[in-house]
């Protein structure tokens, strides 16, 4: 299952309301971030129904990325009801990601 890409136009429209979701700012030169893909997207697959990812290209959503803060890649937004709560910067295990959704499953 594939992450849905998100530009600085459907941002704000593409995220739940409510509910918990999941953003991965990256980068396509960004080594690290080639790492972390295909963990998001397994775990994408294991929480079906709980929660919805996306990425953000930072390159080509500047001002979401700055409107968020973010310096470096990849960085990991949660979002809960449309609200960011937690931020995670740096590739982490896939297990760090699940401890994070889970808290606020």
């Amino acid at each position: 299952m594939t992450i849905r890409a998100l530009s600085d136009q459907d941002f704000s429209t593409a995220l739940p309301a409510d509910g918990l979701a999941l953003v991965d700012f990256t980068a396509a030169w960004c080594p690290p971030c080639k790492v972390l893909l295909p963990q998001l997207e397994e775990l994408q697959q294991e929480l079906e129904g709980h929660v919805t990812m996306y990425k953000v290209d930072v390159d080509q959503a500047q001002e979401t990325a700055a409107a968020f803060g973010v310096m470096s890649m990849p960085t990991v937004l949660v979002f809960r009801d449309g609200v960011p709560v937690d931020k995670l910067v740096g590739l982490r295990p896939k297990a760090a990601y699940r401890a994070v959704l889970a808290r606020y499953m």
